[in-house]
């Protein structure tokens, strides 16, 4: 019924821990390996013998679409060697295939990721699930699923729950990787032309390089273009260049975010950023009433954002101004988080 899909290479200190947690949904596995030179093929052939060479021509998706063509089912669950499978429903997920046949389902996904010595994880939804008769994949990077016979299609959640490390890992890691994806953008936006999408991810290569100047350069320029507001990646794009013009010490530009509050103030992530904003800016009154606010809503992409983050935050702004008595209440509300421990000690020291 599934074929799941994976594309490696060198991915030794991953690909184990994937395929033993994946290799419990009792699916066909294929793996295609674009150049690997550890051991991570030895490591595959103990879950597969669909293991098939593909020679690296700096294209994600005909990787990933030569993989598709290697499947024997009828639906695609296609997977990253970094992405580690914590819960599942088996049953419910195979009744979801039979009642979207034409769908593309969306897998559940943590993304974990340690900032400044701080662990945080953000949850997104992930495109992931289709039948492989109406779908395959563009884009030479951060490729996309893209049906074969209309523009459109409509999605739907499905019970796979996964942790993804892609985010982490060593600084010099994830700065080569980052380097690697502007490469390959750079190069799509000679060849392909200017698009906000590719502009969005050059950004964000920047931005996961700490080159946080040329990462507001590019959001901005794709802020530029007449975007629909409720798309996810404008969402994540308008959050990310408010955090690149504030660590880039852009805090006029940085404020002209409250232009597109009433647009974007649904998020509590984005209430949140412009807490953050008002707080760098010395504007404390304002981020106070933003952190607030972020802590009242029910749910929130970055975790903690509607709880302990923006609790520590209002701490430390009180102490700023020297209300102990209203910084040692925030930093209790945060329970166990670090820092905020450190705080209110500090406060009572």
């Amino acid at each position: 019924m599934i074929s799941i899909c994976i594309i490696v290479k060198n991915e030794e200190e991953n690909i184990k821990k994937c395929l033993d947690m994946l290799s419990k949904l009792k699916y066909e596995i294929i793996v295609v390996d674009t150049g690997s030179t550890d051991n991570t093929k030895n490591i595959v052939k103990q879950y597969t013998d669909k293991v098939y060479d593909f020679t690296w021509c700096d294209d994600f998706s005909a990787a990933r679409n030569f993989a598709i063509e290697k499947a024997n089912e009828e639906y695609i669950l296609m997977m990253d060697s970094d992405e580690f499978l914590v819960d599942f429903h088996k049953k419910d997920f195979e009744t979801l295939l039979v009642q979207h046949p034409k769908e593309v389902g969306r897998i559940h996904r943590n993304n974990i990721f340690t900032r400044n010595g701080m662990k945080y994880t953000s949850k997104e939804l992930v495109n992931r699930v289709f039948p492989k008769k109406y779908y395959r994949y563009t884009g030479k990077i951060h490729e996309q699923i893209v049906a074969l016979k209309s523009e459109e299609y409509v999605t739907y959640e499905v019970p796979l729950f996964f942790d993804h490390i892609g985010y982490n890992g060593e600084e010099k890691d994830r700065k080569n990787k980052a380097q690697r994806n502007i490469q390959l953008l750079l190069r799509s936006l000679r060849e392909d032309g200017e698009d906000p999408y590719t502009l969005y991810q050059l950004g964000k290569g920047y931005y996961f390089q700490e080159d946080y100047k040329e990462a507001a350069d590019y959001f901005g320029r794709a802020l530029m273009y007449d975007l629909n507001p409720k798309l996810e990646y404008v969402i994540d794009m308008v959050e990310m260049y408010g955090y690149s013009l504030i660590n880039s010490n852009q805090l006029e530009h940085a404020l002209l975010m409250e232009n597109i509050y009433e647009e974007f103030s649904h998020s509590a992530d984005f209430v949140y950023m412009m807490g953050f904003i008002y707080m760098n800016c010395g504007m404390f009154k304002e981020a106070i009433r933003e952190f607030a606010s972020a802590s009242k809503y029910k749910s929130c992409k970055v975790i903690g954002v509607n709880s302990y983050l923006s609790f520590y935050n209002l701490g430390v702004i009180y102490e700023c101004i020297g209300d102990k008595e209203k910084a040692v209440y925030y930093y209790k509300q945060c329970g166990s988080y670090e820092p905020a421990q450190i705080g209110m000690n500090r406060v009572k020291s």
